[in-house]
């Protein structure tokens, strides 16, 4: 049987449970940054963010940009100073098993036509760090952040022995920055929990828990509440505590595995990653002495097996193996996505799997109108956590599985995170169990469900305009953090002013007033006899954030009005390059594909939405309720110019310009101002100080400029500097 999901309080509704899982990661978060201890276990906390990956993967218009997946991988406490990495640190794409790892070994030798050689490395289950040398020094240590800024704790690393306070040997350069990971081995880490039961504190659940914990400690806020506690009764707790905390600190080791920004000659020569390792080693960083490198993807699956097998031998947590191409031509070749490079890929170990009873099928509607079964179970502990749902994708997936209403399935957690259903335990069945069967009509709006192309296993609900589910999802997504950041306009509120009439659709959203939410329980104080009606707290909440929210900037409601696979990373870079609604209503497919990280299905899918009249008036009628779709530039005319289709990478500083300054004014001339060097850069502005992105100009032969160079663009002689235009 299949059950009606239309009850949008139910546990099944993915966005309820991505808000759940949204706000437990944060919460999470916020314990690494403020706390020595967490509450939240570091296998419990990877399964909900990659739970939280699996949701907004099937429903792309989930992804805000407070999203912990957008992230890249951490949370900057306001405890310490910000630091803005040099280039951005990228989290890693995933591979569970031998099949996804061959298909991305087979995806990369047909990019570069060859099968290349592998560097393998174990992957340490520690904390991310950005380390940066200046003329030899330590400069900074940062946490990895968001990816692009991070938290400054330079001055706990003077506590770390591992991290070298200044380099040594031949050719140091004036510039390095390299990216590593902090972690306990597991002695120390054992050593640490001994002590912290005997000051009667709470266990460190993991060594990678512990190490983030540690820190993001601030010892100096230690030392001076112990000055201040002197002679008082705090004076011993507080002794205590700075003890701890230094112990911690000096027990941490680390470990470089990448390097970003630099100006060394030396690095430079370098033709493989296997190599840099060998050239960071003689400055004395610490570098994994388990790397190997491999020719073939027989020997790669080899080394992952062997250490699969002798985890137990190893001195500090591991949950895998990283692959990744070793030549650096070859790697600035394969370039990057959003998020993570293409050139690597993270292998993890097998996980836990345990058997459970299926005890139905049911269906959900997300916001696309897509419709997808996911399995009922009666729940069960998988490494670590209680389960008792899993999706099953589309109806494709359920009959390849094999699995029946009944049957006793085997469960796994893929990549010891997302609640998998494996296949069905065949010596168990008894003749009870029955078939799913996808249900032919929307179990919302009554709409007939099909595939939205020939040949797709997704079936989708069509009547995207009207469909409950879809209208319901849709406006609840306008004010996640991400979009418009709307408190009050949770999944509850949602469905009231729907169901009460106040809002008939998204349109309205602008147009409510104090009045018209009187009309909706949710929003009206409850009131004695006699007393006026008026609206509660909530009401208020929502129209003063509703005024707020008018002058959001356009990529909040590039992200807001549901444009399918368009997310805040890619609504920033539309939104910067075309300025205005005005002028990417009037884009063709060609012009978007040109935006850096604007591929040709995102494109397409831009065009379809202004080409519909209905979603056209969302936007008619939210201007006319005073929404401004101001781009965060000052000016939000329709960005063309001499430069348009162009595409330009400024590095290093150039006099007279900040670093925002320099793109505002190469954008105003119509051009894409990309962060990194690809074979579709045209030009890179190459300014003071100077990192990396000026070599790998040269060696894909991308055209070289210097600032009196830019000052020419700027002029409006092009042709000296582009002579291709």
């Amino acid at each position: 049987m299949v059950a009606n999901s239309s009850d949008s309080t139910a546990p099944n509704s993915a966005s309820q449970r991505w808000q759940k899982l949204v706000d437990l990661i944060s919460s999470a978060r916020m314990q690494y940054a403020l706390q020595v201890s967490q509450t939240l276990s570091d296998s419990d906390y990877d399964a909900l963010f990659c739970e939280l990956l699996e949701l907004e993967t099937q429903y792309p218009i989930l992804v805000t940009g407070d999203s912990p997946t957008q992230s890249v991988g951490g949370h900057r406490s306001e405890l310490f100073e910000p630091v803005v990495h040099l280039e951005p640190m990228y989290s890693l794409d995933n591979a569970f098993n031998e099949g996804e790892l061959k298909a991305w070994c087979e995806r990369i030798g047909t990019s570069l036509e060859q099968e290349p050689q592998y560097l393998c490395e174990l992957k340490i289950d520690g904390l991310a760090v950005d380390a940066v040398y200046r003329d030899g020094t330590l400069e900074t240590l940062a946490t990895r952040g968001d990816g692009a800024t991070g938290e400054d704790v330079t001055l706990n690393s003077i506590l770390i022995a591992s991290i070298p306070k200044k380099l040594t040997g031949i050719s140091v350069p004036k510039l390095l920055e390299v990216r590593g990971e902090v972690f306990y081995p597991l002695a120390v880490f054992d050593a640490i929990n001994a002590e912290q039961t005997k000051m009667g504190k709470p266990l460190f659940a993991n060594p990678r828990n512990a190490a983030a914990g540690a820190l993001r400690q601030r010892v100096d806020k230690r030392e001076r509440e112990l000055e201040q506690a002197k002679g008082s009764k705090r004076e011993a707790k507080v002794v205590q505590d700075l003890e701890a905390a230094v112990l911690r600190l000096s027990g941490l080791e680390f470990t470089v595995h990448g390097f970003g920004e630099h100006d060394s000659i030396v690095l430079t020569g370098a033709r493989s990653q296997s190599e840099v390792y060998e050239r960071l080693a003689r400055w004395g960083l610490p570098v994994t002495s388990h790397a190997q490198v491999h020719a073939s993807f027989a020997k790669v699956v080899e080394f992952i097996n062997y250490f699969n097998e002798h985890r137990v031998e190893v001195t500090f947590d591991i949950d895998g193996v990283v692959v990744k191409v070793n030549d650096l031509a070859n790697q600035v070749r394969l370039g990057f996505t959003s998020r993570a490079p293409r050139w690597a890929i993270a292998y993890k170990y097998p996980p836990e799997v345990v058997r459970t009873r299926l005890i139905d099928i049911e269906v959900s509607v997300g916001r696309t109108g897509r419709v997808t079964p996911y399995a009922v179970m009666e729940p069960v502990q998988v490494a670590g956590t209680t389960v008792s749902m899993a999706t099953l994708h589309n109806p494709f997936e359920v009959s390849r599985k094999g699995v029946l209403i009944g049957d006793t399935v085997y469960l796994r957690k893929a990549g010891e995170i997302i609640p998998e259903v494996l296949g069905p335990v065949l010596e168990e069945r008894t003749g009870s169990e029955i078939p799913f069967v996808m249900p032919e009509f929307c179990p919302e709006c009554g709409n007939a469900l099909g595939p939205e192309t020939e040949g797709d296993k997704d079936i989708r609900c069509p009547n995207v305009q009207e469909c409950p589910a879809q209208l319901r999802e849709r406006l609840f997504h306008i004010g996640s953090r991400g979009a418009l950041d709307i408190e009050g306009l949770g999944e509850k509120a949602a469905q009231a002013l729907l169901v009460s009439g106040v809002l008939a659709n998204e349109a309205e959203l602008f147009d409510l007033t104090a009045d018209k939410l009187l009309n909706c329980e949710f929003f009206v104080n409850s009131h004695q006899e006699h007393e006026s009606v008026s609206i509660n707290k909530a009401g208020e909440v929502l129209l003063a954030q509703l005024d707020r929210a008018k002058g959001q900037p356009l990529w909040r409601f590039l992200v807001a009005l549901s444009i399918r696979h368009v997310g805040p990373t890619a609504a920033k870079k539309i939104s910067r390059a075309f300025g205005s609604v005005e002028s990417l209503q009037e884009a063709t497919v060609e012009q978007l594909s040109n935006v850096d990280g604007v591929g040709g299905r995102i494109a397409d899918s831009i065009v379809d939405f202004f080409d519909t009249d209905w979603r056209l008036d969302i936007i008619s009628q939210w201007r006319r309720a005073g929404v401004s779709f101001a781009d965060e530039r000052t000016d939000t005319d329709p960005v063309s110019g001499p430069l348009t289709g162009i595409t330009i990478v400024i590095t290093g500083s150039i006099p007279d310009f900040t670093r925002d300054g320099a793109q505002d004014a190469i954008v105003a001339l119509g051009a894409t101002v990309s962060g990194s060097v690809s074979p579709k850069t045209d030009l890179v502005v190459v300014g003071d100080k100077a990192g990396s992105k000026a070599e790998k100009a040269q060696k894909l032969g991308v055209a070289i400029t210097d600032a009196a160079g830019f000052h020419k663009l700027l002029s409006g002689d092009h042709q000296s500097v582009l002579p291709h235009l």
